[in-house]
């Protein structure tokens, strides 16, 4: 076993105390329980490709550490195992897995059924195995990597993807306030980037997921959650170990067995929930800024969208709608009449969203505050004070999420709120911000439990709350909550920006590992404020991060108080036409779209890839982080570099054609290619089958095309490719219950013949109005198209015909190579 440091996440671990030795061992339903010095080690397959481990603290186990597991685990089916005891070790062999713990000295090592090894305990300098060490309420671990490993995860983390070489905070954090910057700056150098909130390297940010990935050279990857909710350190820094150490808890650990990690990704979303699909309309075009705007000028910024014809589908109000910042009011002299202004909107096609922040001002002559005050609904002190905090409307209590009936009231005021026709929750300053005062006294359940235990999931538990309560007032509605912070199970009820970002070019930059770091852990549905939050973004940064943007599965545009108007307009005649086209493409692509966020709710699988989840057998992906796969099939190459007209990118295997021009590449190779100021490069898988809108809604409000394009992207080789679309209302959970058309495409191309065969599943739904495919052809010039066995004219390489989601075969022929004759026909 390889040496591990002394430190451990920035945790001087000298004085910890390994626990040493294992003694009886009893079989349970799941695997075993064995003593383990003065405490109890529990070793339970979950699924066959998931084992859990736990250590009791005192001799006795927590079994509900956090809120992130969404699923009963001891009520699935239980896997088959066997244990096998010999003097030296005890053995718990499963399907997939099997444990290895080392009984004197206390050791443990988890393989694959191939032998493959998948974790292994490294040792201390004194030699001594470092499985389980603890130091008063912290415990830490020590496990073998090798220098040319990957590690990718932990959430949303600054820097590159893949998080080798650095270490890390699980700590959820205001990043741009000066107490989140000062606390944890100290002891480092100021010229260190990592001492700078605003830097591309400053950790920890809003969004803690104690789950990563530890891929090898081979692309073999195991994956592994951490069920604690305490601020953890993790440690990559050594060449050829990595630790971890919690500072409260207790262990519970899954171990996921890979070595795919799309199969990881689909284990750890069973176990925390996977995203609940979103309405249409979250995945169109957002406005949001913070402003002081009044009632009319919200619907004259509506109309402006309108009349220069930029597609939009949400409005959204910042803090300063609201009365004296207090939550749940509105400022009557701006808003007089805000059920009236959200019905207006909605009259032109635009849903309406409002911030919600969990502190609640301390005012006598609140109701809300009174409400809360009265029923022992805030946070507490150790003394049993009502918690005071500072945030915008001075001092501040905070509901106490963590008791069940503060979580009711919390959802009946949500449900209340949007009864007035809002129409999504915007959930700020939930890690919780306490702004000048720390947050430390704030205690949880009445005061009887630590801050430490539940900051990291009062967002978390926030969203529940109110998601909880919309769905009780709107059963059939499918929810959209917006959310600053978050933990590990966060995708079931909201979404996630990356909060408060600069008007930068690295800040576009690191939008994209940030991204796909939160995808990778679980959450999908993620975005950064377009043209930055603070500061004024340059005309040609606002154009690159708006088509970044556009193509990525959240898209808001966002800006701060006090800084340059940053509209689509705001930047002239020939941004706006730039800024306007990479609008047009999404919501041309919006059945795409649709089909990607389907395939997160089915599988956990993010919307935003990066090329490693793919193709993770290819080193070369196991460090791409300026690129990635928007859904399975397109390729996106965002210029992040002032100046810049051209862009390097990297083809994974397989073909690839330029959106473009049509031009095909093959994969597993560097490629130029030109990217003018009005072009994002933009690459498709060969073999694929594209669904576009045939033109472009001013919103997706009442918009059920009569028509469908299908972009065929021919194969150049034999073989068979698949390509699915997924169509239903877009609001309602009705396709829960068959009110669906789920399309499959199998494409297989046979030397000059390609065939392209429909498939479809699923009832319908009341709203489908399809009456026509437009199949469009790129790369090839068939001489002969079929339809069901009827010949049709060749038009342009496309080809019209009538369809109501029914399914199709169409068949096309190329002229053979050399065959002049036909090609001229």
């Amino acid at each position: 076993m390889t040496h591990a440091p002394a430190r451990v996440g920035l945790t001087d671990t000298r004085y910890f105390l390994p626990l040493s030795r294992l003694e009886r061992v009893q079989p349970i339903e799941r695997g075993i329980l064995a003593a383990l010095d003065h405490e109890w080690l529990r070793v339970e397959f979950i699924r066959d490709d998931i084992v859990r481990l736990k250590i009791s603290r005192g001799g006795v186990f927590d079994e509900h550490p956090t809120y992130a597991v969404a699923v009963d685990v001891m009520a699935t089916p239980i896997p088959v195992f066997h244990i096998v005891e010999t003097e030296a070790t005890v053995v718990v062999r499963g399907v997939q897995l099997e444990v290895v713990i080392g009984r004197d000295p206390f050791s443990v090592r988890v393989c694959r059924a191939d032998g493959s090894v998948v974790a292994e305990t490294a040792r201390g300098p004194d030699g001594v195995p470092w499985a389980y060490a603890t130091l008063n309420d912290s415990f830490a671990f020590h496990r073998v990597c090798a220098r040319e490993d990957a590690f990718l995860g932990l959430g949303e983390k600054t820097g590159r993807l893949n998080r080798k070489g650095r270490d890390f905070i699980l700590w959820n954090n205001d990043v741009l306030s000066p107490q989140g910057e000062a606390e944890f700056a100290v002891g480092r150098d100021p010229s260190d980037p990592r001492a700078k909130n605003t830097s591309t390297e400053f950790d920890p940010y809003y969004v803690s997921i104690p789950f990563f990935y530890h891929l090898d050279r081979h692309g073999n990857a195991a994956g592994f959650f951490l069920d604690n909710s305490y601020r953890v350190h993790v440690d990559f820094t050594p060449p050829e170990t990595y630790g971890i150490c919690a500072l409260g808890g207790q262990y519970t650990e899954y171990i996921f067995a890979g070595p795919q990690m799309a199969a990881i990704l689909e284990g750890f979303t069973w176990l925390t929930g996977r995203l609940a699909p979103p309405p249409i309309w979250a995945l169109g075009y957002h406005q949001c800024r913070w402003h002081r705007y009044s009632q009319s000028e919200v619907l004259a910024l509506a109309a402006r969208h309108r009349e220069r014809n930029i597609p939009c589908d949400t409005l959204w109000l910042d803090i300063e709608h609201m009365d004296g910042y207090r939550v749940f009011t509105w400022n009557r002299e701006l808003f007089p009449d805000p059920r009236t202004l959200a019905q207006q909107l909605h009259d032109q096609g635009f849903r309406l969203i409002t911030i919600v922040d969990p502190g609640v001002k301390v005012d006598p002559q609140f109701a809300l505050y009174e409400t809360g005050r009265a029923n022992d609904f805030f946070c507490r002190t150790s003394s049993g004070d009502i918690y005071i905090g500072q945030v915008w409307p001075g001092r501040t209590a905070f509901p106490d999420f963590v008791k069940p009936d503060v979580r009711t009231w919390w959802g009946q005021l949500n449900a209340d709120h949007a009864r007035l026709g809002i129409a999504g929750i915007w959930n700020d300053m939930n890690e919780p911000a306490t702004g000048d005062i720390p947050p430390y006294a704030m205690r949880f359940n009445g005061g009887r439990e630590p801050h430490e235990r539940y900051h990291n999931q009062y967002a978390l538990l926030m969203a529940m709350a109110t998601v909880e309560g919309l769905r009780a007032a709107f059963p059939d509605r499918r929810t959209f909550v917006l959310s600053r912070a978050g933990f590990a199970g966060i995708q079931r009820y909201a979404a996630n920006w990356m909060g408060d970002n600069c008007a930068r070019w690295d800040h576009l930059w690191l939008s994209m590992p940030m991204a796909m770091g939160l995808g990778l852990s679980g959450q999908a549905f993620v975005g950064a404020d377009v043209g930055g939050f603070a500061g004024d973004a340059s005309p040609e940064l606002f154009a690159r991060w708006m088509q970044c943007a556009a193509l990525t599965a959240f898209c808001r545009n966002h800006s701060a108080y006090g800084h340059i108007d940053q509209y689509v307009w705001s930047f002239g005649p020939a941004i706006e036409r730039i800024a306007r086209a990479a609008i047009a493409l999404r919501y041309r692509l919006m059945p795409y779209l649709v089909t990607a966020f389907m395939h997160t709710v089915e599988t956990g699988e993010p919307v935003q890839q990066p090329p490693v989840f793919a193709y993770q057998s290819d080193p070369l992906t196991h460090t791409i982080d300026d690129q990635f796969l928007l859904g399975r099939d397109l390729l996106v190459a965002p210029v992040y570099v002032a100046g810049a007209t051209s862009r390097q990118l990297y083809l994974p295997a397989g073909e690839w054609y330029d959106w473009y021009s049509d031009a095909c590449y093959t994969g597993e190779q560097f490629i130029v290619v030109a990217a003018p100021l009005d072009r994002i490069p933009l690459l498709v898988r060969a073999g694929a089958v594209i669904p576009l809108w045939p033109d472009v809604p001013p919103s997706t409000m009442g918009y059920y095309p009569t028509r469908l394009e299908l972009h065929l992207f021919v194969p150049l080789f034999d073989g068979t490719y698949t390509s699915d679309l997924h169509e239903d209302d877009g609001l309602t959970m009705a396709f829960q219950h068959g009110a669906y058309y789920r399309t499959t495409f199998t494409v297989e191309r046979r030397g000059q013949q390609i065939t392209l065969t429909a498939t479809v599943r699923g009832d319908g739904f009341a709203e489908f109005a399809r009456e026509a495919v437009t199949l469009v052809i790129h790369g090839a010039q068939p001489v002969s198209i079929t339809v069901n066995g009827e010949r049709h004219a060749v038009l342009g390489e496309q080809v019209t015909f009538a369809d109501h989601g029914q399914g199709f075969v169409v068949v096309l022929e190329e002229a053979a190579p050399g065959d002049v004759s036909a090609q001229s026909e």
